[in-house]
């Protein structure tokens, strides 16, 4: 009886090994020689674009059959155009990739009908930067602090309704008493920073701390604008004494609410593609990113642009999606009191 459990457990242990070989052999079959779309719902030059492209240019050679990686953009909604792009029309095979809006999984949540997709079913790749956003103001505004933005109104520009550029700023209102007005519409986050520069509006509802570090360092290191709050469920270990947004709560029903608000930042820059793709090629995709993200020539070329990676991989980005979507009832009802469903 031993024997014939032994004998039993070593041609399983073949045949799974075939089928893993044979995963693997399909998985490089069908690559070979085809491109990836790369899909970001933003315009070039902001945080999502730059990590994107970075990622990209990487992690081809971690994909078996190196299949080409093609970057496009396409703007608008805050990520809702391309979210529903792969959604209903990209083919469903693994060769679409995408980057949209870390809130659109919070706005499913909220009830927003304007989100038509389930974020459940996209297969969630990574992100590369688990990094806390920020709420700023220009320097030249005066407004150093959240009381400061109790007593002086500062418009901040923001990507998009239902963005986490507007939803931070419209929260602060109301649980904290800030006088922001929200300046919405623009494409990208480099089109609002340009706006900041060109003093039309006096901050940015959110940016994430790692692309302000990126994209204008100078900013930082002159003081050339104010960091009011940052956005995450631990403080940043270089941000000490910038308060989180979640410790500001006045009371344990606003915390919760502000807990579910600040946890999308674990989505961060994320990649993800399409539903229904065969699992052998989205386990491939998702250990080509894992791979990326150790890849020494992708560190490298990562701190010559000075982007910090700290990375989520697939499977935990899948879960974090999931619990989003099923927060509590109450909690979703005091973010929607204020923020609205989007409906």
């Amino acid at each position: 009886m031993k024997r014939t459990m032994v004998a039993a457990t070593a041609v399983l242990a073949l045949v799974g090994s075939g089928f893993s070989a044979q995963a693997q052999q399909s998985v490089e079959s069908f690559y070979k020689g085809k491109n990836i779309e790369l899909l970001i719902g933003y315009s070039a030059g902001g945080g999502y674009d730059t990590f994107a492209r970075l990622v990209a240019r990487y992690m081809t050679k971690h994909i078996p059959g190196n299949p080409n990686i093609v970057p496009r953009n396409m703007p608008g909604g805050g990520g809702r155009v391309v979210s529903g792009f792969v959604a209903r029309v990209a083919p469903k095979d693994g060769t679409i990739l995408a980057t949209a809006d870390q809130s659109l999984t919070l706005q499913q949540a909220l009830g927003d009908k304007t989100i038509q997709f389930d974020n459940n079913k996209f297969n969630w790749i990574g992100n590369p930067a688990d990094d806390n956003n920020t709420l700023v103001t220009n320097a030249s505004t005066g407004v150093k602090t959240v009381e400061d933005a109790t007593k002086t109104e500062v418009a901040l520009g923001a990507t998009g309704a239902n963005t986490t550029s507007e939803q931070y700023p419209k929260v602060m209102n109301a649980m904290l008493g800030t006088k922001f007005k929200i300046v919405n519409g623009y494409p990208g986050g480099n089109d609002a920073t340009l706006a900041m520069e060109r003093n039309e509006v006096g901050g940015r509802g959110s940016n994430s701390w790692a692309t302000w570090k990126f994209t204008r360092p100078d900013w930082v290191k002159d003081g050339k604008m104010n960091i009011l709050v940052q956005i995450g469920l631990k403080k940043a270990a270089d941000l000490p004494d910038v308060p989180l947004l979640l410790d500001l709560a006045k009371n344990e029903q606003d915390r919760a609410a502000l807990r579910l608000l600040s946890a999308p930042v674990a989505i961060g820059r994320p990649l993800f593609t399409t539903p229904d793709v065969p699992a052998e090629r989205v386990k491939a995709l998702r250990d080509a990113f894992d791979a990326t993200m150790k890849d020494p020539e992708f560190l490298e070329a990562a701190q010559k642009e000075r982007l910090e990676i700290n990375p989520v991989g697939g499977e935990e980005l899948q879960k974090i999606v999931s619990e989003i979507v099923s927060a509590p009832k109450e909690t979703i009802e005091r973010l929607v009191s204020i923020v609205g469903s989007g409906a």
